[in-house]
């Protein structure tokens, strides 16, 4: 049975929980907050605390704002008050916002040196768990006109493909390719595995007629040109 006092309670966590979605109304999604903005996600908090607390306990899961881009469904529903629904909710707005974020600059970017490809990967790769193969596809102005994950796991011959990359490249009408992946362990020095996809990829490119114009490893907040390297 809900006691008076407890009952009030309950009443004002949900105003609480309303203001959000009033000020931004108001004001524009601009004034709120990070938590601010993933209760508006979650709707609704629990029985015993406001979705407010509840989007704190989210933002405390995860010591910096950028890895939410990287948190599975499993990591989501791990937070006690956070059921499957609330997670999806999550996963698919924190996407969508990724997936945006990229377009904007894919539109714009122009690749001038080792530097400005890690720049542009950086912030997405730098703190994967697993590691990511990706391909920038440039056109004769070295501007991005894509950029595909060709595949997760530890990089080897066997995985990484020419016929995979190429032919995506040939239907994108690519003039040239920028591969990139990431060393979870932080340290982007090239394996063997990494200079014998390199020479590979860059025997399949020779040719079809698509230059690999490099290939970049990214690390913590550190990257490797294979191509200032010599590799290439």
């Amino acid at each position: 049975m809900i006691m008076p006092n407890d009952q009030a309670m309950m009443i004002r966590d949900v105003h609480i929980a309303d203001r959000p979605r009033e000020r931004l109304i108001k004001q524009g999604a601009v004034s709120l907050s990070n938590q601010e903005l993933i209760a508006i996600l979650l709707r609704t908090g629990t029985r015993e605390e406001s979705v407010l607390h509840l989007a704190n306990r989210v933002l405390k899961q995860f010591e910096h704002l950028h890895e939410l881009k990287h948190a599975a469904i499993e990591e989501m529903t791990a937070i006690n008050g956070i059921g499957e629904a609330k997670a999806v909710q999550l996963l698919a707005a924190i996407e969508l916002g990724r997936r945006l974020a990229s377009k904007q600059t894919d539109e714009r970017f122009t690749i001038r040196s080792p530097k400005d490809a890690a720049s542009f990967l950086m912030d997405d790769m730098t703190s994967l768990k697993q590691e990511h193969f990706v391909c920038l596809f440039l056109n004769i102005k070295n501007q991005v006109m894509h950029r595909q994950t060709i595949f997760v796991g530890s990089l080897n011959a066997s995985i990484v493909h020419p016929r995979e990359i190429f032919r995506e490249a040939v239907r994108r009408s690519a003039a040239s390719i920028v591969c990139a992946h990431n060393h979870p362990s932080g340290n982007p020095a090239p394996s063997p595995e990494d200079i014998d996809v390199t020479k590979r990829l860059m025997e399949a490119g020779s040719i079809i007629g698509i230059e690999l114009l490099d290939h970049i490893i990214i690390g913590d907040h550190q990257f490797t040109s294979l191509k200032e390297k010599g590799f290439m």
